[in-house]
């Protein structure tokens, strides 16, 4: 029998979880609302954690991370009022406790990792998880972003992948709210990402789809 990446991993940490975990997980990663936010972008980041492992002191706990930092993506409200991406995060790293079995310690922080994704480009590490937990707070949000620096058609591919799962949005206003996070991923130039092999793997790409993804908003919205 041949594993996938997700199911490889998944085995890795399966003994630091609660039974029926990797099901829930199932459920929502495999649920057809999701065009981005699914199986295949936990085997992107996965393929890239491999990549990178050297930079990691706990590989197991960014794992986990990874899993469970969109276990819970729901978009609009029952109300049909979109749904704020923090309230998603928290509510991730809600049922990634439920689930856990890792010690106070390490549980605390990979709810941290998790939680870093609401603010992301502004958040910091706290400095007393582990040794070497800084390195690997900074890799998983390099990893998290790494997307911004994929070939353009991939990278023009998950734009619409997201589109498809705010679709109850009206186009306009999902173009200027992606414009906006475009901006600010743009201003923040060289810091988009924060280890130094990160910036050499993905930083000059996702400059090159930033201003141009930014200049094909301007058109759209234009019309």
């Amino acid at each position: 029998m041949i594993l996938t990446r997700v199911e490889k991993s998944w085995q890795e940490i399966a003994a630091a979880h609660k039974e029926g975990a990797f099901e829930v997980l199932a459920s929502g990663y495999a649920d057809p609302k999701r065009g981005y936010h699914n199986w295949s972008h936990l085997e992107d980041l996965l393929a890239k954690l491999d990549q990178l492992e050297r930079l990691a002191t706990r590989k197991d706990l960014l794992i986990a991370a990874i899993f469970w930092h969109d276990a819970v993506f729901v978009t609009y409200e029952s109300d049909g009022a979109q749904r704020l991406d923090a309230v998603n995060v928290h509510a991730s790293a809600a049922l990634f406790k439920q689930f856990s079995l890792h010690s106070a310690a390490d549980a605390q922080a990979v709810c941290e990792l998790i939680l870093a994704t609401i603010t992301h480009l502004s958040a910091r590490a706290s400095e007393g998880s582990y040794s070497g937990f800084v390195q690997d707070f900074d890799l998983f949000l390099d990893l998290d972003l790494s997307s911004l620096g994929a070939s353009w058609p991939i990278f023009r591919e998950n734009l619409d992948q997201i589109y498809f799962e705010y679709s109850l949005t009206p186009e306009t206003s999902f173009y200027q709210d992606r414009l906006r996070m475009f901006e600010k991923f743009q201003n923040c130039s060289a810091n988009l990402y924060r280890l130094k092999e990160s910036r050499d793997l993905w930083l000059t790409q996702a400059q090159e789809n930033i201003k141009r993804v930014k200049i094909e908003l301007l058109n759209l919205l234009a019309k």
